[in-house]
């Protein structure tokens, strides 16, 4: 479980996202009307490979084939669909860091609302990873000072954005689904199945900035790598995170990386106790003590209003 945040349950879905309770989700992709079934918006892609043509699951399509052959007017967004998405995706590119900037809250903010995976957060996710390597994206900005190496903000905020949406679809939310909604789970939830089967992709798009020059890009990439590679196909690939892990643990301060990073070494089964340091000692222990008064209100009744905890 995550120092960060303990999951109690799926959240519940907002417009146009999964369906996470299963008296409103079914396996064969309908969701219950008034007295029929409605099925799910058309497929993403508006050129659909013919039976033997798949894409290898790690093989990332180029970003302007996903602008061009996503049937974005299609997927539900938070707030509708996804017609603007492509013209906002776009400006991810554009050669002034302020329109870069704007371009990803504009787009990162229409798949972005409570934990939840949309139908357009798949090819955005493709789209994001896809640009990761562009020059645009990948150059960096400079800032007044022209002896200081450039600072990367766009990047470092789209590796946060994989990052998070790959925690919300990672192995411990598909464990809580099943808890509070069956087994069924995963299988009716197709957005996230479909953003999980992608995890090779993301990858490979994110693998290469662990060795990054600027050491926020390096966390963040970390950070983003880590649920990734829960993946069947990208197992092996955890030594190496392990190895990174260390590293990034020495000189990073940033307490959300650094507990999704502990969070998941402890999971892997690695000692972690050589890579905490004061703060992070200080963290668990204060998260531990909420959740056991947490655990003491709710047995005793109270509600927190009528005795202390017994500590």
């Amino acid at each position: 479980m995550s120092t960060t945040a303990a999951r109690t349950g799926p959240t519940l879905p907002g417009p146009g996202s999964i369906c996470c309770e299963t008296a409103s989700c079914h396996a064969d992709g309908t969701t219950p009307g008034a007295g029929s079934a409605t099925p799910y918006p058309p497929p993403v892609t508006k050129n659909r490979r013919q039976p033997g043509q798949h894409r290898h699951p790690a093989e990332l399509p180029h970003h302007q084939t996903l602008l061009d052959c996503t049937d974005w007017a299609s997927l539900a967004t938070v707030r509708g669909t996804g017609e603007s998405l492509p013209a906002a995706l776009a400006r991810l590119l554009d050669p002034d860091p302020v329109v870069r900037g704007t371009a990803a809250r504009d787009a990162l903010r229409e798949v972005t609302h409570q934990n939840t995976i949309y139908e357009a957060t798949v090819p955005v996710a493709l789209y994001v990873a896809a640009v990761l390597g562009h020059p645009a994206v990948s150059a960096g900005d400079f800032g007044h000072d022209a002896g200081m190496p450039p600072n990367h903000p766009l990047l470092v905020r789209l590796l946060d954005w994989l990052g998070s949406t790959a925690h919300d679809a990672d192995d411990e939310c598909v464990a809580v689904g099943e808890r509070h909604c069956g087994a069924d789970f995963l299988q009716e939830c197709r957005e996230i199945r479909a953003f999980r089967d992608l995890r090779p992709a993301l990858f490979s798009a994110v693998r290469p900035l662990l060795g990054h020059d600027d050491p926020d890009v390096r966390h963040a990439a970390l950070v983003a790598a880590i649920p990734l590679s829960e993946h069947p196909d990208l197992v092996s690939h955890r030594g190496e995170l392990v190895d990174h892990a260390r590293r990034s643990q020495a000189t990073s301060t940033d307490r959300h990386n650094r507990n999704r990073v502990l969070d998941a070494l402890k999971a892997w089964g690695y000692d972690t106790d050589s890579l905490e340091n004061a703060a992070d000692i200080a963290a668990r222990e204060q998260q531990a003590r909420r959740m056991a008064e947490r655990a003491y209100r709710a047995g005793s009744g109270t509600g927190g209003h009528c005795e202390d905890p017994p500590f």
